[in-house]
Order: C-alpha cells, then sequence, then structure tokens
C-alpha cells in the first residue's frame, strides 16, 4: 500500500470532517421534519363536480371551513352487461370534464389547498362494484376502455400538478376476478404520474385487495356502519368505533401503510349512522336531523385524529356554490350551513 495515498486520504478527512459533520446534521433535520410532515392529517372535502362553471369563491368557503386538501371527481360512465367508459364528453357536466377539472385545479391552487383526484365509473341503476364479465374477451375490452380512462387522468394530474391520484374507487368483483390487470395498471400509472397514488376500497371490502403494497395509502370508502337509532350520542359513537379502530390499526401496521378515509360522511337524517346504502334508498322518508350527522362526524373525526395510522380523510361531500345536487340537499351529505359544518372547522383547525 502507498503510505503518502494514505497520509493524503487522512489528510483530507480531516480538513472535511466539519463539512461532513454539518451535513450529517442537515441529513438528520430533513428525516425530522419528514417525518413531521408525514404526521400531517389530510384535512380534506370532496368538491362535487358543478353542472356549470363556478368562481374561485366556492374554493375560498372550502378553505375557511378548514380543509387543507380537496377531492375533484371526474366521472366516467358504463351501463350494465357493456364494456365501455364513456368521460370528457360534451353532455357530462362542466366539473366531470377535463375543462371544469382543470379550472377547478386552479382555483384550489389559488386558495392553496391540495388535491385529490378521483375518477369513478358512474352505472345508473347499479353499482361499479358489482360490474364483471363472463367472457375473457369482454373482460379485456372493459380492461381496455377502464385503463384509457384511468391513464387518461393520471396524465391530466401530472401536466396540472396534482398531489393525490386515487386511481380506482369501489370496484370489488373487478379486483377479485382480475388482480393481475391491477398491477399492471399502477406500474402504467407509475410511469405518467409522479405523486401519490391510492385507491378507494369499500368498507366491507378492504382486506381483500391485494396490491396495497404498491401503492402509497390503503384507501377506504369509511361508510361503516355503527348505529340505527335515530340520533345517537357522541358517546355511544366513540364507544362503537373502538373495535373497529383497533382493526383498522392492526392492518395498516401488518401492510406497512397509513390508512386514509378516501370518502367518509353521513346524510342528514335520522339514523345516519348506520347503513348509509340503505338509507340512500329512504331518504325522502327519514326525518331532517342535523345533530345526527353532526354526532356522527365528531365522533368519527375526534376517534381517529389523534392516532398515527390514519392519514386523515374526505368528506363526502360540498357543492360548490349550491351546484350539482340531487335535489334534497337540506338531507344530504353536505355539511353547509348545519351544525356539521361548526363541528368539522372546529377539529380540522386542530389536526
Amino acid at each position: 500500500m502507498n503510505i503518502n495515498i494514505v497520509k493524503k486520504g487522512l489528510e483530507f478527512l480531516q480538513s472535511n470532517i466539519y463539512q461532513y459533520r454539518r451535513l450529517a446534521i442537515i441529513m438528520v433535520m430533513l428525516c425530522i421534519f419528514s417525518e413531521f410532515l408525514d404526521a400531517q392529517k389530510m384535512d380534506g372535502i370532496t368538491v362535487v363536480a358543478p353542472p356549470s362553471p363556478v368562481t374561485t369563491k366556492c374554493m375560498d368557503k372550502v378553505a375557511n371551513v378548514g380543509a387543507d386538501w380537496i377531492c375533484l371527481v371526474p366521472y366516467g360512465y358504463n351501463r350494465r352487461g357493456e364494456t365501455f367508459v364513456k368521460f370528457d364528453m360534451a353532455f357530462q357536466w362542466w366539473g366531470e370534464r377535463s375543462t371544469g377539472i382543470r379550472e377547478c385545479i386552479k382555483m384550489a391552487k389559488d386558495n392553496e389547498l391540495s388535491i385529490m383526484l378521483k375518477p369513478q365509473i358512474y352505472v345508473p341503476g347499479s353499482w361499479i362494484g358489482e360490474v364483471a364479465f363472463t367472457t375473457e374477451s369482454d373482460w379485456l375490452a372493459f380492461e381496455k376502455e377502464f385503463r384509457a380512462f384511468t391513464l387518461f387522468w393520471a396524465a391530466l394530474a401530472e401536466e396540472e400538478g396534482v398531489e393525490m391520484l386515487c386511481l380506482a374507487t369501489e370496484c370489488k368483483a373487478f379486483v377479485r376476478e382480475r388482480s393481475d390487470f391491477w398491477f399492471r395498471l399502477i406500474k402504467e400509472i407509475r410511469e405518467v404520474y409522479c405523486g401519490s397514488i391510492t385507491y378507494s376500497a369499500n368498507w366491507d371490502s378492504y382486506q381483500d385487495i391485494p396490491f396495497w403494497e404498491a401503492l402509497d395509502h390503503i384507501g377506504i370508502s369509511a361508510y361503516f356502519p355503527l348505529s340505527d337509532d335515530a340520533t345517537p350520542t357522541l358517546e355511544d359513537l366513540l364507544a362503537l368505533w373502538k373495535p373497529k379502530t383497533k382493526e383498522l390499526k392492526k392492518y395498516s401496521e401488518r401492510i406497512g401503510r397509513q390508512i386514509l378515509f378516501t370518502e367518509y360522511g353521513y346524510l342528514t337524517v335520522d339514523g345516519c349512522a348506520g347503513k348509509t346504502w340503505e338509507i340512500e334508498k329512504e331518504i325522502r322518508q327519514r326525518a331532517r336531523n342535523e345533530q345526527a350527522q353532526a354526532n356522527a362526524i365528531e365522533a368519527l373525526l375526534t376517534t381517529f385524529s389523534s392516532t398515527d395510522f390514519w392519514a386523515g380523510g374526505f368528506l363526502w361531500k360540498w357543492f360548490p356554490e349550491g351546484k350539482g345536487h340531487e335535489g334534497y340537499p337540506e338531507k344530504d351529505y353536505d355539511p353547509q350551513g348545519k351544525k356539521a359544518e361548526a363541528v368539522i372547522r372546529t377539529v380540522y383547525s386542530k389536526i
């Protein structure tokens, strides 16, 4: 060994030791800061796609309720038994098309709101979770359409600097029957989109998703039924959440991903903390109940806001400038002008 080389090496290390020490300190500080950022909850609200253009004031109001994230939902359309997926079509609402989505993204950014883009497929008279086919040719045709729909929005999300993409929502049978397709699709999305990616599993099937480890969060449509009482108390609901919280924490630790409630919310009616999918069918017959909605939202946020396995959630839903509702906003999921709005503002300001 050449002793001169060794000496020169030692001299170099000695003369630069303080720089290396300073670099090490900076790296430690960056790691600590990164952990701090990771600990921040996503205080999110889903802004319903409006049928016609809105102004930036609608995003002002979302920000004023304490939200720091919004979810935008561009819909695609399918018909039961058919393999097509129609999207970004002239007949769709302004807020469902790329033109409206881009404008809403700009307005959100002007209000310093982060964005999750959540393309979903609507099947009139049915549910995307039930979409399945009996022949390989039909499956392949549908996969081709679904892939084009998803990659279109992934590319737009990348172009617009959207922070998170929810690649699909509640495709229960599709995931069960065609898991290989989803792994390929996630890989393709990663090639065109650099942000975080999740998927929204239905509350009763999130443990059946095989590809969580390929994503950044475990996404759940969190409509867990808790109580059929007309107006369950906050204390009752907090107690009912406890076993479910333990289950979610255990699953999060096993997968190694935080859980994100890609959707959560409650109708403004009696019994809203029960089986949401059944209550929706009875919405016009149910009595309006702001307190039940407020209690249910407060119980969920109180339960999860202090946990380390929960990344946050997106309240379903908010009507920008009152547009996009289905004719019964006083009973719908939105908290606007109701007791729930004050609850959300209070809790979101703390997490």
